[in-house]
């Protein structure tokens, strides 16, 4: 199943007629980055910001949602300001709070909301509400 950065590049390059070099070209970006980019199934990190704002600008589309779906493609669910979740006082102490973590410790909070998403799904499918 794609990811959702995929998908994004997809239907751009599907839209268009374009090709991985024509995006990268455009962006200012590797062919090898973009062809990357839009073929791997979870990104291991989030690319840099210079590579979000290139693939953005080569996709002719704005940096937010292409922000958003490079996050989802490594497993991150961004809060942004205009979310309701952003003014969950909560949400925001666990943001700022990971945001100062080294990426070793990250990797673990990540892992562990991972396994906890996996095990509420695996209730809600077994739940007789549900």
């Amino acid at each position: 199943m794609p990811n959702p950065l995929q998908v994004l590049i997809k239907h751009q390059l599907d839209q268009h007629g374009w090709s991985y070099s024509d995006v990268a070209r455009r962006g200012g970006v590797s062919r090898s980055t973009v062809h990357h980019l839009a073929t791997s199934e979870r990104l291991a990190r989030m690319p840099q910001q210079s590579t979000l704002e290139g693939l953005a600008k080569g996709l002719g589309i704005p940096l937010t949602p292409v922000h958003r779906a490079a996050a989802e493609a490594c497993g991150v669910h961004l809060y942004l300001e205009d979310t309701p979740e952003a003014s969950d006082p909560e949400v925001a102490i666990l943001i700022a709070s990971v945001q100062k973590l080294g990426p070793v410790d990250r990797r673990h909070v990540s892992a562990l909301v991972e396994s906890l998403l996996r095990t509420a799904a695996a209730e809600e499918g077994t739940s007789p509400r549900s």
